[in-house]
């Protein structure tokens, strides 16, 4: 099943990037690189970039694109997603694949300002898990999918923080379900897209 969410997640934000043209990623919290990996199956991107603070994480990454022929087209850098480092590449696209739900309030509002306001890409793209989804996936009452987690929403609480975002920082919003299409509960992961007002 674990698999199966992943597999899901990485289409549902790369069909987004290709539809959008997307070519230069960064990648926030890029972790040990699945999904910089599955961007480079494909053919249109030219350049991701990922930022990740976890040394071991990166180090796993590094170790991933050493043979990659695709490892060209990828710049990592070590660092806080809420504290970026000066000079990061200009992208065409941000993602941030079940990031979000690994950081506290104050951590989460600093991630607002240097996503949209400090970074502002013409795209932004984020997904978290959906909490709805929980009691089919077999996670406990009052658990959550993962002991680093700091919180899940439902859909009705993500779509509350991603138009709050939007609507702060002059971008309009998608919101997607990801994984399924249960009739009450959505899908197992949530996704928003924000595209930056022209």
């Amino acid at each position: 099943m674990t698999s199966f969410l992943h597999e899901a997640r990485f289409r549902a934000v790369a069909g987004v990037l290709l539809e959008a043209g997307a070519r230069r990623i960064l990648d926030l919290g890029c972790g040990d690189g699945d999904f910089i990996l599955h961007l480079l199956d494909g053919s249109q991107i030219a350049a991701i970039t990922g930022v990740e603070k976890d040394e071991a994480a990166l180090g796993r990454l590094r170790t991933r694109l050493r043979d990659h022929p695709g490892a060209r087209n990828v710049q990592i850098i070590a660092g806080d997603i809420t504290r970026p480092p000066p000079g990061l590449p200009e992208a065409d696209a941000v993602v941030l694949v079940e990031v979000i739900e690994h950081l506290d309030h104050g951590s989460l509002q600093a991630l607002e300002r240097v996503l949209l306001h400090d970074v502002a890409p013409p795209l932004a793209v984020v997904t978290t898990p959906n909490a709805e989804m929980n009691p089919l996936l077999g996670v406990k009452p009052g658990r959550m999918r993962h002991s680093d987690h700091r919180f899940e929403w439902d859909r009705k609480r993500f779509g509350a923080w991603a138009e709050g975002v939007a609507t702060r920082h002059g971008y309009t919003l998608d919101l997607t379900d990801i994984a399924g299409g249960h009739p009450r509960f959505g899908g197992a992961s949530q996704m928003a897209v924000f595209a930056r007002h022209i």
